[in-house]
């Protein structure tokens, strides 16, 4: 029997640093509407413990719950019943580094729509990298 660390699949994280300050980040990251200009729609508000949904288009809603908010600086929810999702802000000289993490990932596991961990995580890391662009045109135009 293999123990659980060998069926970690290891975090999608993405940095990246945006021309625009810290505020015009966070309320792309924060903020329902902004969350839906660059990802999904939903209905989220930046309060813990606040349960939400992402509209998943072909795959349908997505149950989510808010983590932890600390403002100006990081939001993080579950999304689903196996992952979690961090954003994260941090000041660099007036720009924004901004990186997302995506956990939760088990080579045992399945989503709720019958895909593998391992198979939905390859797709969703390209995924990330269209949806992290999207965000900097977003809030550097």
């Amino acid at each position: 029997m293999s123990d659980s660390k060998s069926n970690a699949v290891p975090d999608i994280r993405q940095s990246q640093v945006f021309n625009a300050p810290v505020s015009k980040v966070w309320d792309a990251v924060a903020t329902a509407e902004g969350i839906a200009a660059w990802f999904m729609p939903n209905n989220f508000k930046p309060e813990p413990g606040y349960e939400f949904e992402m509209d998943s288009g072909p795959f349908g809603m997505s149950q989510c719950k808010v983590l932890e908010v600390v403002p100006q600086s990081l939001v993080r929810f579950q999304w689903g019943k196996d992952w979690t999702v961090t954003f994260e802000l941090k000041d660099v000289g007036g720009k924004t580094e901004f990186t997302l993490i995506h956990s939760g990932w088990d080579a045992d596991k399945v989503t709720e729509f019958g895909q593998s961990h391992r198979e939905v995580r390859d797709r969703m890391n390209q995924g990330w990298v269209g949806l992290v662009q999207k965000l900097g045109e977003q809030v550097e135009a």
